[in-house]
C-alpha cells in the first residue's frame, strides 16, 4: 500500500471531509484521486450525507462501489458535500454550507451531487461518484462542465448507499471526459448478491468514436416551455455535430413526459419519508434538552437533525402514503411511471439514442431559486430516465452566457457503453 499526500485548496467547499494521508494500491486505477459523495458509506471515514443528524457517524463497513475502487488501487480522497440526505438541485441545501461552481462562485454547482462535480471541476481529484435520484449526478456535470453518467437501474451496487429513494437512485461516475468517466464505471459496474436490484452487467468497453448510422431521437417535449432558447441553440447544434460523423437525427415525442417530474417527485418523497423514519432522535442526531414527552422529544431532535428540504419532503411522503391518500397520489404516480417506460420502450424501437439539453438553463445564482417548486422544475428534463430505469449521460456541449450547457443523452437499458460512445465522438469532434 503506498501513501499520497491530499491538501486541495478547497476554496468551493467540494468536501465535507478529506484525507490529509491517502492510500492507494496496484490496479487499473492505481493512484488515481476519486472523491466520494457524503451518502456512500466509507469504513472509518465519517459519512453525514450533509446533515446534522449525522454528524460524527463513521461507517464500520465500505460501499461495494467503494471497495471497488480500492482493489482497483484508486485513492479515496475524501467525502464530497451533498444537499442534505440527497434532496434539492443546487447543493445548498448542506447543513455544512453551500459548494460553489468552480467557473463562476456566484453560481451553484447543481445537485445532488454539487460536490462531487465541483471538486473534478476544479482539478481537486481527478474523478469522483455521486448519485442520482432525479438527476443529481447530471445536474452538476452540466452546470460545472463535466462528464456525468446516471447508469442502467441495477448495474452498479447500491449497497452502502444511504437511501434516499431506492427505486429510482443509482451509483454514478463523474469526471472530466469521457475516456476517463469509461475507466471509472468498468470499475464500478458488476453483480453484488447483498444488493437485491443488482443485476450480473459488468462494463468491460473502450470508447469509440464510431457513430456511422447511428439513429438519434430529439423529442421536442424537452425543449418546450421553460427551456432557455440559447440552451435549446446550443444543444441543436451538438446533435447537428453527431449527424456530421455519421449518425441520423429526427424529432420524435415523448408525450408521458408531462406528467414525468410530478410522479417522481410523488415516488421519491414517499420512499423517502419510509427511509428516513429509521432517524428517529434516538440513534443519531444532536443532544436536545429533553422536553415532557417522548413525542416532543422525536420532534424536536428532528427539527434540530433535519434542515427544511427533508423535513418539507417528509412530510410530503408522508402525505401521499396516508389512507384516503395513496390511490389519489402514490398510485397514480406508478402509472405515471409505466407510462413513461412505455414511451421510451416505443421510442428505443426506432432510435439508438435520445437527445436532449440536460438542464432547462444554466448554473442559476446562489439563493436566486427561493421558491422550492421552482427548483423542483429545474429537473424537468432529467427525471423520466430515472422513472424508466434507462442509463442517461450529461457531456460538456457548449456555453452560453460563459457557463456550460450539457447535452443529454439517454439509452436503452444496459446500452450504457452506445451512450459512452456517443458522448466520446462528440467530445472528440468538439475539441
Amino acid at each position: 500500500m503506498k501513501k499520497l499526500s491530499f491538501h486541495p485548496d478547497d476554496s468551493v467547499n467540494a468536501f465535507i471531509t478529506t484525507i490529509p494521508e491517502v492510500s492507494y494500491g496496484d490496479g487499473p486505477l492505481s493512484g488515481v484521486t476519486v472523491a466520494v459523495k457524503d451518502n456512500i458509506s466509507t469504513r472509518g471515514i465519517e459519512t453525514t450525507c450533509g446533515s446534522k443528524i449525522l454528524k460524527g457517524y463513521i461507517p464500520p463497513f465500505d460501499a461495494h462501489v467503494v471497495t471497488l475502487l480500492k482493489d482497483a488501487g484508486a485513492a479515496i480522497a475524501g467525502k464530497t458535500n451533498m444537499d442534505e440526505f440527497g434532496m434539492g438541485s443546487s447543493t445548498e441545501n448542506s447543513a455544512y454550507g453551500p459548494t460553489l461552481n468552480p467557473l463562476d462562485h456566484s453560481r451553484v454547482p447543481g445537485g445532488s451531487s454539487g460536490g462531487s462535480a465541483a471538486a473534478v471541476a476544479a482539478g481537486l481529484v481527478d474523478c469522483a461518484i455521486g448519485s442520482d435520484t432525479g438527476g443529481s449526478i447530471r445536474c452538476p456535470a452540466s452546470f460545472c462542465g463535466i462528464v456525468g453518467l446516471k447508469p442502467t437501474y441495477g448495474r452498479v451496487s447500491r449497497y452502502g448507499l444511504i437511501a434516499y429513494a431506492n427505486s429510482l437512485e443509482q451509483v454514478g461516475p463523474l469526471a472530466r471526459d469521457v475516456s476517463t468517466l469509461s475507466r471509472l464505471y468498468s470499475v464500478m459496474a458488476g453483480y453484488d448478491p447483498r444488493d437485491g436490484t443488482s443485476v450480473d452487467r459488468p462494463y468491460s468497453h473502450s470508447p469509440s468514436a464510431d457513430i456511422k448510422g447511428l439513429r438519434i431521437g430529439v423529442p421536442d417535449d424537452f425543449f418546450g416551455e421553460g427551456v432557455n432558447t440559447k440552451v435549446a441553440e446550443t444543444v441543436r447544434k451538438a446533435v447537428e455535430t453527431l449527424e456530421s460523423l455519421g449518425a441520423r437525427a429526427e424529432p420524435c415525442s415523448l408525450p408521458s413526459m408531462k406528467y414525468a417530474l410530478s410522479a417522481c417527485y410523488v415516488i421519491s418523497t414517499s420512499e423517502a419519508s419510509s427511509n428516513l423514519a429509521r432517524f428517529d432522535g434516538i440513534r443519531f442526531g444532536p443532544a436536545i434538552d429533553t422536553p415532557k414527552s417522548w413525542h416532543d422529544a422525536f420532534s424536536e431532535q428532528r427539527k434540530a437533525g433535519f434542515g427544511k428540504e427533508v423535513r418539507r419532503r417528509i412530510m410530503l411522503g408522508t402525505f401521499s402514503l396516508a389512507a384516503g391518500y395513496y390511490g389519489r397520489y402514490y398510485q397514480k404516480a406508478q402509472t405515471a411511471r409505466q407510462m413513461v417506460r412505455d414511451d421510451f420502450d416505443r421510442l428505443f424501437k426506432n432510435y439508438d439514442v435520445i437527445a436532449s439539453p440536460t438542464m432547462p438553463d444554466i448554473a442559476f445564482k446562489i439563493g436566486e431559486m427561493k421558491d422550492p417548486l421552482q427548483m423542483y422544475l429545474s429537473d424537468v428534463l432529467t427525471v423520466p430516465a430515472n422513472l424508466a430505469g434507462v442509463p442517461a449521460l450529461s457531456v460538456p456541449c457548449g456555453r452560453v452566457e460563459g457557463m456550460p450547457v450539457g447535452l443529454q443523452l439517454i439509452g436503452r437499458r444496459f446500452e450504457d457503453d452506445r451512450l459512452i460512445d456517443t458522448a466520446y465522438a462528440f467530445e472528440q469532434e468538439a475539441v
